[in-house]
């Protein structure tokens, strides 16, 4: 009978209650009764952000701080911001390209770097490296083109040895080093980038480079990226050299687009553990091994190295190589086995079981992963600093589409491996227009807040009116 009782009493109040609105107010015989609203939101760096690096909160809850000029250093410059202490969100009241007097350190951590806001055509960096030397740190919108006006010898953009950062819709180019290069960290993600055009025969001491990058890390990802037009290391993954920290890395590399890889491709992973998952490959004019995918390398320099002369464990399936109907099919024997150096001597058939896994390293379903083919057509249509492409960005998209190069280098590189920023017309010129009116300085329009309906007199950047996941700024 209670039993009976308490199933008739449930079934009133869901009559009551049921079929409300979240919010909604509901009155009984005796009282009012406000429904809660239910909401379900996860904070991640941003909406869109995935990988292992998916839950960065960088600057989240810090001060806002604008950039109001295109000066290397001083008040309103993005170096005073990037050097700047505590949590910051860094936004934009201009567009064009910073041409910076030395390397830019990010030695600060707690910081987003909000590229997105700027007005016009965004912002580009020149001249020298931007180094990321500091933990929970979101980059969004940003274009890195070192280039070789100041015959600098470094990476446009790189880090190792930190934790928790995220890359995203980022553009880099014109590296006399690697274009990109970020291993030894924790909890990281690069996403949704342009790597192209790194310079080969440049300003590098060790001669011809035009590398794409070094990649690595514990719990790493590197998903829905475009890199094109490098010489090699497309990229090389690797730690730091013969360090036992290559033993419990996991990389996770999936849904990229690689294009006109030159003399070598991607290789190394000297005891390394990596997912290469569903990218797609498309061989170049430059391109000298049409089937790899990739291959894999030994550490043999120090014998006293812990990870001496082991192979790493790879799970690599699903991969597409343009008009390469059998390695397509065939990743491993095709785009792996056949691809090791025959530096590496005879590789035993013990070996060759070991090295490959049978089912992925756990990435807990963190990237949306398409086929290689969807994500061909994806990655094109979206990546980079793509809410404004430049000229560069779109002139390397297109050559990726048609299977062509821009322009060959100027002090003898050929096929779209290009040796000067100059070769293919260097620095576009960015547009900027006028910041939008912000009465009260937190960042936030005041159009967009009077829409919102936020107070624009009312610095409320780090308020949550609008989720319950993200401040009002992180909606912005």
């Amino acid at each position: 009978m209670k039993i009976l009782l308490f199933i008739l009493l449930v079934s009133n109040i869901y009559v009551l209650y049921g079929c409300k609105k979240s919010g909604e107010t509901v009155k009984d015989d005796e009282k009012e009764v406000i429904i809660d609203p239910v909401i379900n939101e996860t904070a991640y760096a941003f909406p869109g952000a995935e990988g292992f690096g998916r839950f960065v909160t960088g600057g989240r809850g810090g001060k806002v701080i604008k950039v109001t000029n295109l000066n290397d250093a001083g008040a309103g410059s993005l170096r005073s911001a990037v050097e700047a202490t505590g949590a910051r969100i860094v936004v934009f009241d201009v567009s064009g390209t910073i041409s910076l007097s030395r390397a830019l350190d990010l030695r600060n951590g707690n910081i987003t770097l909000a590229g997105q806001t700027a007005p016009g055509d965004g912002i580009t960096i020149k001249n020298y490296p931007f180094n990321v030397k500091a933990s929970s740190v979101i980059i969004r919108y940003m274009r890195f083109r070192m280039g070789d006006e100041q015959s600098v010898e470094a990476d446009a953009i790189g880090g190792f040895e930190a934790k928790d950062i995220i890359v995203d819709h980022c553009s880099m180019s014109w590296s006399t080093d690697e274009c990109v290069s970020f291993y030894n960290n924790d909890n990281f993600t690069l996403q949704w980038s342009i790597i192209s055009e790194s310079l080969r025969l440049s300003a590098h001491d060790k001669g011809a480079h035009g590398y794409g990058g070094i990649w690595g890390g514990k719990n790493a990802s590197f998903h829905h990226n475009l890199m094109a037009h490098h010489d090699s290391r497309t990229p090389r993954f690797g730690e730091r050299e013969g360090t036992a920290y290559a033993l419990t890395d996991l990389v996770d590399v999936r849904n990229n687009v690689f294009y006109n890889w030159g003399n070598n491709g991607a290789y190394g992973g000297e005891a390394m553990n990596i997912n290469i998952v569903n990218n797609y490959y498309k061989p170049g004019p430059a391109t000298k091994h049409h089937d790899r995918i990739f291959s894999p390398n030994r550490y043999s320099k120090d014998t006293q190295s812990p990870i001496y002369q082991k192979w790493g464990k790879f799970f690599i399936s699903g991969n597409y190589v343009f008009n390469r109907p059998n390695t397509t099919n065939d990743n491993w024997n095709l785009g792996v086995y056949n691809q090791i150096h025959s530096g590496e001597g005879t590789v035993s058939s013990t070996d060759k079981a070991n090295m490959k896994l049978t089912s992925s390293l756990p990435i807990d379903n963190n990237v949306t992963t398409q086929t290689a083919e969807n994500a061909y057509i994806n990655v094109l249509a979206h990546v980079g600093a793509s809410l404004k492409r430049d000229a560069v960005d779109s002139r390397v998209i297109e050559t990726v589409k048609n299977g062509t190069f821009s322009a060959p280098g100027s002090n003898g590189s050929i096929n779209g491996i290009i040796d000067k920023a100059a070769d293919v017309g260097g620095w576009p010129f960015l547009n900027t227009t006028a910041a939008t009116l912000d009465t009260d300085g937190d960042g936030m329009p005041d159009d967009w807040e009077i829409v919102k309906k936020l107070d624009p007199k009312k610095a409320n950047a780090n308020s949550k009116d609008l989720s319950t996941a993200y401040d009002n700024i992180e909606v912005y």
